[in-house]
């Protein structure tokens, strides 16, 4: 019964429409218009949005009918779109196959996006792919403030089918970990613990649920 329960939640997939942009809203409109050869590095702290946003943009590729991939630590193909995350992870041999496929891709005019934590120019990678990073379109995708990430929370928790009070909102985020896909993990074990008793969301079952995960660690 209980995964009968959790089966019933939605699937929660990133899309450019389910991003809340805050101070990255210039950024959400040059993706939103962005189709094929370009080059676009996202940069900034863990917990951004980085990933929310190279995902989304392999998603939107995909129902389009576009072959695209998204990689974290290694390098894929070359396709019509590739996303590599974290680049700042990458080792010597996987570096070089970026650097292949940032040449491959801007000769065949495919779409490629990758995010690091920091500028181009402070990346501790090859020489000549951290110029070549630098070479595209550069946004510092910008952390939410505690009002944007309470409309982030607010979203998600519409987007699985089930209503977020004020309060537990308060809660999520004076006692919750900061960064954002940390919130909605939180989010989603709260929507799952309420699912097996079959209760509205409220600031005991969302303690119950912080209780249970600090017992795991």
């Amino acid at each position: 019964m209980s995964q009968m329960l959790l089966d019933i939640a939605p699937e929660w997939v990133p899309s450019l429409d389910n991003f809340v942009a805050g101070r990255n809203i210039e950024l959400l409109s040059v993706l939103r218009e962005t189709t094929s050869a370009q080059i676009i590095y996202l940069w900034g702290a863990a917990g951004g949005g980085k990933t929310h946003l190279l995902q989304a943009m392999v998603a939107r590729a995909r129902t389009e009918g576009r072959a695209a991939h998204y990689a974290c630590g290694v390098v894929p193909e070359a396709v019509e779109v590739v996303a590599v995350d974290d680049v700042e992870t990458l080792d010597d041999s996987a570096q070089i196959a970026l650097f292949e496929l940032y040449n491959r891709m801007r000769e065949q005019g495919g779409l490629l996006l990758a995010s690091g934590a920091q500028a181009p120019a402070h990346l501790e990678l090859r020489d000549d792919l951290r110029t070549r990073l630098g070479w595209g379109l550069v946004y510092q995708v910008h952390a939410l403030n505690d009002a944007e990430k309470a409309d982030a929370l607010r979203q998600h928790a519409g987007a699985r089918g089930f209503e977020l009070p004020p309060e537990v909102v308060t809660y999520l985020l004076r006692h919750g970990r900061r960064d954002l896909p940390s919130l909605l993990a939180l989010l989603d074990a709260l929507d799952e613990h309420c699912l097996r008793l079959k209760r509205l969301a409220s600031v005991p079952l969302l303690k119950e649920v912080i209780q249970q995960l600090s017992g795991l660690k």
